[in-house]
């Protein structure tokens, strides 16, 4: 007798920004999303939140039929909210497969499905930062 196929409970997609890490863990659901066990509607800073909201607003009516809990770590509270916005976003099209909410989500912000590479450059010798050097005076 054959096994009967069972469907799956959740699908985990990753997301990053500079040092901030997010997993993203889709189920079938009613809508609730939720960052680290706090609903994404009490998210401060409002900044933060708008960012992590963007994906969710894209998808429409999509969003009420799933719900979403992301675990975030590392970085500042922006890194975070990037780091959040990406794998929701991968999470959304992944789960649905849609190429008209993928479309829709690299038409508005291509890095919210690539990612964004770009990282801090670490301090340098002779100076405050990566860049500037103390001034020299030869009188």
């Amino acid at each position: 007798m054959p096994a009967a196929k069972k469907a799956k409970a959740f699908e985990l997609y990753s997301g990053s920004r500079k040092t901030a890490r997010a997993t993203a863990a889709i189920m079938p659901g009613k809508g609730v999303v939720r960052i680290n066990s706090i609903p994404v509607e009490l998210i401060t800073p409002e900044v933060a939140r708008e960012r992590i909201m963007t994906p969710l607003e894209l998808a429409g009516d999509l969003r009420d039929k799933v719900d979403i809990e992301v675990k975030v770590k590392g970085g500042g509270f922006m890194g975070q909210a990037e780091a959040a916005a990406i794998a929701i976003s991968r999470a959304l099209v992944g789960w649905f497969k849609d190429e008209n909410l993928k479309k829709r989500i690299i038409e508005f912000d291509k890095h919210l499905l690539t990612g964004d590479p770009r990282q801090t450059e670490p301090k340098k010798f002779g100076g405050p930062g990566p860049r500037r050097r103390r001034q020299k005076s030869y009188r």
